[in-house]
């Protein structure tokens, strides 16, 4: 599995580093799925309040031309996930 992370949205680009860092820990240990926020059981979607800002992330999976969806986001062979993470304004 290959994991693509950039940063494309300027909220989050434009944050100090000690706070992107910040968020991103709250992203890796994010734990708080329930029926309501996951009802696939995938997880991969969240939000969260970082000093008093929205945060949403999410996870997609695309194909290894990462031009559309993976046919079978479980084959790590077959699929580039990719984690955006976003200020909730941005949404």
């Amino acid at each position: 599995m290959l994991l693509a992370v950039s940063c494309r949205l300027a909220g989050i680009c434009a944050l100090p580093p000690k706070e992107q860092s910040a968020i991103r820990l709250k992203v890796e240990t994010f734990d708080a799925f329930t029926p309501d926020n996951d009802p696939h059981g995938e997880r991969d979607f969240g939000a969260f309040e970082h000093n008093g800002e929205r945060i949403f992330w999410k996870i997609d999976y695309f194909d290894t031309t990462m031009t559309m969806a993976s046919e079978n986001p479980s084959d790590p062979k077959l699929t580039v996930r990719v984690l955006t993470i976003m200020l909730g304004s941005e949404y």
